[in-house]
């Protein structure tokens, strides 16, 4: 099965966390992932190699404060103008730097899009 190719404007998409996604915040704001590592060769890992059954990912001071904007509401344009308030010339260059962030959240399945032009109120998720 191909892929669906997204065309548009990447700033345009508001991303949202998958349903599936486990993730849990501390009280400073700090975000980990919670990744499950299912399937065979996860399970002679952790068999063998004593491999822990779900892996810990800790994001960054950016993606800490990126992941709780990735509401489904905001567009990346909106989260990239709130992360320029937070962090500066830190932040630079923002744009292609926070659309890499957010693709790299979605190809590991942590994030999809809803596109606002998807039709129906909430718009469609792709």
């Amino acid at each position: 099965m191909k892929k669906e190719t997204v065309t548009g404007n990447y700033l345009d998409f508001i991303p949202v966390h998958r349903e599936s996604c486990r993730y849990r915040m501390g009280d400073s704001g700090d975000v980990t992932i919670l990744q499950e590592n299912r399937g065979l060769f996860h399970w002679i890992a952790q068999k063998v190699f004593h491999r822990p059954r779900i892996s810990q990912i800790h994001l960054d001071e950016m993606g800490n404060f990126i992941w709780p904007l990735m509401d489904g509401e905001r567009t990346v344009y909106d989260i990239a103008m709130l992360v320029r308030e937070e962090f500066g010339e830190r932040a630079e260059p923002l744009f292609q730097r926070l659309v890499q962030y957010v693709k790299n959240l979605e190809s590991y399945g942590f994030v999809e899009h809803i596109d606002p032009a998807g039709g129906n109120e909430q718009g469609k998720r792709i």
